[in-house]
């Protein structure tokens, strides 16, 4: 979800041509011989309420050259970190965060897999990208 709620934004902004935005998991769970599965039904419903289309998209696995291919990489909460300092080995050049530390509430999105609330998740989201969006104006790291 924060792969097209970011899109958006930047859209929006008419920044699109100043970023790289893809989403990653830590595993393969929803990846079978090498094809990834769509986005889960329930959380591209979410999405398409708020007019956001994530059409296409599949499921893909982090990979330790992402690491130099990004800036920022940046993971939903803590089981995600974990996860993808696992894959990437290291962080020495401190890309690597959770979304919502760029928040005044710094804390993990609760997994809507479990929780089952995405409308939750989607606002959650929506907060941390926000977020993230004024770190990168703030500091001029993005501009019209």
């Amino acid at each position: 979800m924060a792969e097209f709620i970011f899109k958006k934004m930047v859209e929006d902004e008419g920044l699109s041509s100043r970023f790289v935005i893809a989403s990653a998991a830590t595993s393969t769970e929803e990846i079978w011989n090498g094809t990834g599965n769509p986005v889960y039904p329930p959380a591209k419903a979410e999405l398409r309420k708020h007019g956001i289309s994530c059409e296409g998209k599949r499921a893909v696995q982090i990979k330790k050259s992402d690491y130099d291919k990004y800036d920022f990489i940046l993971g939903m909460e803590k089981f995600n970190l974990r996860g993808m300092m696992r894959i990437l080995g290291s962080d020495p050049e401190k890309k690597v965060g959770l979304l919502m530390d760029y928040t005044d509430s710094p804390r993990d999105i609760a997994d809507p897999w479990y929780t089952g609330e995405f409308g939750s998740t989607y606002r959650d989201i929506v907060e941390g990208c926000e977020g993230f969006l004024e770190y990168l104006k703030e500091r001029k790291l993005v501009w019209n």
